[in-house]
């Protein structure tokens, strides 16, 4: 008996995390969805809003430990997005002033250089055209 419990062990901790990430992910998408039907915000606003939150969350320090509890749940949506950007120029800043401002391009290039580059290769792939109503 306490032998599967050995084996089951890795697993049960790898279907935490994604439950974790799970919730986390899933309740941020929610609050957005919820605003989305409440409110006349345009998605644009929206994404402003959340990426905002993130950084004042990591500002204030508290985004961190959404971080550490739920992993690629945070990271993943705009917030995370923002909290990438405090924490590259509060890490930044640590150098200086001007630290301050390439900490956070610096923390957040790979990701932008990715969504530039694969947005590229897609629009060579497909042809645009406009959304008929």
């Amino acid at each position: 008996m306490g032998g599967e419990d050995v084996v089951f062990a890795p697993y049960l901790e790898i279907l935490w995390t994604f439950l974790k990430a799970f919730l986390v992910g899933g309740g941020i998408c929610m609050i957005a969805q919820i605003v989305i039907n409440f409110t006349d915000l345009t998605a644009g606003k929206i994404l402003v809003v959340f990426m905002l939150s993130g950084v004042v969350l990591q500002g204030l320090g508290l985004y961190q430990y959404l971080v550490d509890f739920a992993g690629a749940g945070a990271t993943v949506p705009i917030s995370g997005f923002g909290y990438l950007l405090a924490n590259g120029a509060l890490k930044g800043a640590e150098k200086g002033f001007f630290g301050a401002f390439t900490g956070a391009l610096a923390s957040a290039s790979a990701g932008v250089s990715a969504a530039v580059i694969f947005s590229f290769i897609i629009a060579m792939i497909f042809k645009s055209r406009t959304k008929k109503n």
